[in-house]
């Protein structure tokens, strides 16, 4: 059977020492008129910016660099992950004059799920405890359209300063190597981690 192609980004499961993620995360400052629709399951950076009240804020990770943590909240208020004038989005819409915040994973020790893309040749068992990257895409009006980068899109190596690192496949009845893979990874390369990173096995 083939594997589903469903995008949501970054989606956390897990922590390093085995446990199950408990949904702990910390609130982040969207800043009025940022430019770029935000999505749930997307990876950010700090922005070096924040709120009136001191909420450090963010923008979305460029594909290069330190990562802050992934978005799993976003709504109008500190205090409430919704948008009260329309329930139904659950996206932050680009350049909306209004501060937003946002839920974020920005534990280095969280394990998240994410898609493989389907360009060209998928990522293998030989990948497993490389680092790899990570690939932009466009939310679908719910969901972030994040993904992780086919072998063909980013070889994966032991280089340091690569984004993620690879820890196998979701174990699923329906998830198999190939195009839309979902897969098991860590940020390598974390703002609140140990540097550039570590390298791949």
């Amino acid at each position: 059977m083939a594997n589903v192609n469903k995008p949501m980004g970054l989606s956390p499961v897990q922590y390093l020492n085995g446990a199950a993620w408990n949904g702990q995360a910390r609130v982040y400052s969207i800043a009025a008129s940022y430019a770029t629709a935000l999505y749930v399951g997307d990876p950010v950076i700090s922005s070096g910016t924040a709120d009136t009240n001191g909420v450090p804020g963010i923008a979305i990770y460029g594909g290069t660099g330190a990562i802050r943590g992934v978005i799993v909240g976003l709504g109008k208020s500190e205090t409430m992950m919704a948008n009260p004038s329309n329930l139904d989005l659950i996206y932050r819409p680009a350049s909306d004059p209004a501060v937003w915040y946002a839920m974020v994973v920005d534990d280095p020790n969280v394990i998240f799920e994410v898609q493989e893309n389907s360009n060209g040749t998928a990522l293998a068992a030989t990948d497993i405890g490389l680092n790899t990257v990570l690939k932009s895409g466009t939310g679908n009006g719910y969901y972030s359209g994040w993904q992780l980068s086919s072998a063909t899109d980013a070889t994966p190596a032991t280089t340091a300063t690569l984004a993620v690192r690879l820890l196998g496949l979701a174990r699923k009845s329906d998830n198999a190597f190939g195009a839309y893979a979902k897969h098991l990874i860590k940020i390598n390369v974390h703002e609140l981690g140990s540097g550039t990173g570590a390298a791949g096995v």
